[in-house]
């Protein structure tokens, strides 16, 4: 019988580009040469509960300076943007579940353009073409209620070329630089009014709706402050982090695939969240604009096999580049299992799938020695969001939703391409 795993319904985050349906198989004649390791989905409980009772004390975030060198680093960790004035987008996703609430947080940010740091002129207009310009902060927060603030400005926005850091200052406090580097949270708080800074081990901000999304539940103000551990990047534990290659660099699969909350709080539409331990994702991307069309499956938290079992599955539809109307699809699934990454990719393998408007998800693939096999489906209509686009910058352009059931399968390959032995997955079916 097949073992199979499920993820706790609602803890997955489901996104897809509006009006998208395909199925595109991706093979590839090259096979890497991939040993078989014993495989095996342990039960031992890493995710301690939440502390959200109103008569326990606060969880107590530890604020840590990134280090210099650090484990689990991978490629493409820093900001990307090389001073020209080229089309350009850099955006970061960072994810917090809370198992025991069955409530998750999605932060997002985004920089468009920043050669130019204000709306163009007339002048730059007739150089450069039309270009939209700014930074954006959205969350997708409990109970798919949504904020975003934006400013048409980014010379308040800062990275790091070397490693997963950023932040910019909305508004100021009077009479206070904003920071351009990662400061410790009190001069943070010192400083910045509204804005948000984030780094491998810290994230804090405070920002205001904007009230530019009249078609969505939106709440007025966010607030939140939490310490991270990282756990997996995109490689084995221990081994040399690796990048996704190819086209599927632009892919959300970076820095670092799956962490440890240590301890943090959000606050969302006057309720506060407390949390320890709390399983959390990030990912980045960038390039001219996010692809054409594009699907994405993403979960951490699975019922019944609580070890560090992770997932990232996403594929889309990308113009090549060119004067000609020239696409391509493509599609990736990565898990993370115990130490171990299984990486499926057209260049090792196959990869197909097949997705639904909005409401399903059907990938498989192989490689040389194993299968896997996802179906995500979900009742929630999902919520617009806002993505870097080429023909309106940062616009409402995909719908997503961290309400839904996922179903993950995986078996050993045999030497004839059939399926062999079943991964020891313990779980219950969630239909």
């Amino acid at each position: 019988m097949e073992s199979s795993l499920s993820s706790l319904h609602d803890h997955h985050h489901f996104t897809q580009s509006l009006n998208f349906r395909t199925g595109n198989p991706l093979r590839s004649s090259k096979r890497s040469s991939l040993r078989t390791p014993k495989l095996g989905f342990r039960i031992s409980s890493t995710i301690s509960s939440s502390t959200t009772q109103q008569d326990k004390a606060a969880a107590s975030s530890v604020y840590v300076p990134t280090p210099q060198s650090r484990d689990l680093r991978t490629p493409h960790s820093g900001y990307h943007f090389d001073g020209t004035t080229r089309k350009f987008f850099e955006g970061w996703y960072f994810k917090v579940s809370i198992p025991e609430r069955r409530q998750s947080f999605c932060f997002m940010y985004s920089v468009e353009n920043p050669a130019f740091q204000k709306p163009l002129t007339a002048l730059e207009l007739a150089q450069n073409g039309q270009r939209s310009t700014g930074v954006g902060a959205q969350i997708l927060g409990a109970y798919d209620k949504y904020i975003c603030q934006y400013s048409e400005e980014s010379q308040n926005f800062w990275g790091s070329r070397e490693e997963l850091m950023l932040g910019n200052t909305f508004i100021a406090e009077k009479q206070s630089k904003p920071p351009n580097k990662e400061v410790p949270p009190k001069e943070f708080d010192s400083r910045v009014v509204e804005g948000f800074q984030v780094t491998p081990l810290w994230h804090q901000g405070s920002i205001r709706d904007d009230g530019r999304s009249d078609y969505v539940e939106t709440v007025p103000t966010a607030r939140w402050e939490y310490s991270t551990r990282p756990i997996y990047g995109w490689g084995d534990v221990g081994s040399k982090q690796k990048s996704t290659a190819g086209w599927l660099a632009a892919f959300p699969v970076f820095e670092p695939h799956w962490q440890i909350c240590m301890a943090g709080w959000i606050e969302w539409d006057g309720e506060r969240f407390e949390f320890e331990d709390a399983p959390s994702y990030s990912e980045k991307n960038w390039g001219g604009a996010f692809p054409r069309k594009w699907f994405w499956v993403q979960c951490n938290v699975f019922e019944g096999a609580t070890g560090e079992v992770a997932l990232t599955a996403g594929g889309g539809l990308r113009q090549l580049p060119g004067l000609t109307e020239t696409f391509e699809n493509a599609a990736l699934i990565g898990v993370h299992y115990g130490g171990k990454f299984y990486e499926f990719v057209p260049w090792n393998g196959l990869v197909s799938w097949e997705v639904a408007p909005w409401g399903y998800w059907s990938i498989v693939a192989e490689n040389e020695t194993y299968m896997v096999e996802l179906e995500a489906t979900t009742e929630d209509p999902g919520t617009t969001l806002r993505a870097p686009t080429l023909e309106a910058g940062l616009a409402p352009a995909c719908k997503d939703t961290c309400f839904g059931d996922l179903k993950l399968k995986m078996w050993e390959r045999r030497y004839d391409g059939s399926k062999g032995k079943a991964c020891s997955m313990s779980g219950t079916q969630i239909n």
